[in-house]
């Protein structure tokens, strides 16, 4: 059984999502349905269909949220003792040592992965380069233009 590391707030905002597509989604689609049946012939009702096809992936979807939570390993890294290493769900200020240039990111579970908001997925190559390390060492990654040089600067535990 595979386990999914994350973080309070990723579990948060599944659960949310949990909620809204079965209070919300799915009467919405039930009801949908049952309108589009009273329009008649089932065979040529593009919206009965349209509805039936949503409706398959918001259970989709519901399933996998449920199947995930099951399995997920929450880490509240804010209990966690500080010790200036990166880990899971630790906050990480990092700068280029060629140009100076500063980047944080978090470290989270795949579901809450996004870079725009600087959550950076554990399995990403930056995050498995800096995990385990401490503040103050230096990193070599390889990116698609070549390798880039990072110093940990702080590790936050937020």
């Amino acid at each position: 059984m595979i386990k999914y590391p994350m973080t309070v707030q990723g579990a948060k905002a599944l659960e949310e999502e949990h909620t809204f597509l079965s209070k919300v989604e799915r009467p919405r689609l039930s009801q949908a349905i049952g309108e589009a049946r009273e329009l008649g012939d089932l065979k040529e009702n593009a919206e009965y269909h349209a509805a039936r096809e949503e409706q398959g992936m918001v259970e989709a979807r519901i399933r996998d949220i449920e199947g995930r939570m099951q399995n997920a390993v929450v880490i509240d890294v804010t209990t966690i003792a500080h010790t200036g290493k990166v880990i899971f769900g630790t906050t990480v200020d990092l700068e280029n040592t060629e140009t100076g240039d500063q980047v944080t990111y978090q470290i989270v579970g795949e579901d809450e992965a996004d870079i725009k908001k600087g959550k950076l997925s554990a399995n990403a190559p930056i995050a498995r380069a800096i995990i385990g390390k401490e503040e103050g060492d230096t990193v070599v990654i390889k990116t698609p233009s070549g390798t880039v040089e990072y110093e940990i600067v702080e590790v936050k535990h937020i």
